[in-house]
């Protein structure tokens, strides 16, 4: 039982490497440029502005800090049992850490390689667990196609970067999905009537536009600059 255990476990890892290989070799330096500006930390603070925004003009600020300060919560428990906890734990390498036996295959992006253990992904658990948490509480379908997009081309920039498998990426959305689950159980468990609120109450059709709206001209406005800008460089 336990040979064949680990036999499985052996078999996953090379799917997992091939698989991260395959996406890892298609490169440029204008798709350099590109994943490094969709992997940025603060290059999406409009889009979760455009979340405040739709929040703030549709729903009582109560309702709209609950949920601000719930989201807050979120991205800490995502963040913490990710790095703090999971990652010392199981120490998998990142697929561009030099001490990986795989990494002289991997395309890294301007020397950037992150810390030395990338399971599971934190971009994924944070990205996905908010893009949940929006799903659960807003049930917007422009919303939901705004917040799945954003999730996926993150996930995607992590490990075009060489910094993680896609192992680490799809444990990272399954954490995520676990995370915002818990969170949104205790909003809807105690807080009823906000969560009841923010799933009926009908929004304009513009404003329920707005994140997709706001994330598809922040695309336009990357796949532009990575023309003429190197992130790690500058112009």
């Amino acid at each position: 039982m336990i040979d064949l255990t680990l036999s499985f476990i052996q078999t996953l890892t090379q799917w997992d490497t091939q698989i991260f290989l395959w996406f890892n070799g298609f490169h440029c330096d204008y798709a350099d440029n590109l994943m490094e500006l969709l992997s940025g930390r603060f290059v999406w603070i409009p889009l979760y502005v455009s979340l405040a925004v739709v929040l703030f003009r549709n729903f009582h600020w109560k309702v709209a800090s609950t949920f601000l300060a719930l989201a807050v919560v979120l991205l800490i428990i995502n963040d913490q049992t990710c790095s703090s906890v999971i990652r010392n734990a199981v120490g998998r390498l990142r697929p561009s850490n030099l001490d990986n036996p795989i990494s002289p295959l991997v395309h890294v992006v301007d020397g950037y390689r992150g810390g030395p253990f990338g399971f599971p992904s934190a971009h994924s658990t944070n990205s996905w667990g908010l893009a949940f948490f929006v799903i659960y509480t807003m049930r917007r379908r422009l919303m939901t196609l705004a917040m799945v997009l954003w999730a996926m081309l993150v996930c995607y920039s992590r490990m075009y970067l060489g910094v993680h498998y896609f192992g680490d990426l799809l444990v990272g959305m399954l954490l995520g999905l676990v995370d915002a689950s818990l969170v949104y159980y205790v909003f809807q468990r105690f807080l009823p009537d906000m969560s009841r609120a923010m799933r009926s109450q009908p929004l304009p059709r513009l404003q329920a536009a707005l994140p997709l709206i706001v994330f598809g001209a922040e695309l336009f406005i990357m796949f532009t600059l990575a023309f003429f800008v190197d992130p790690a460089h500058g112009i």
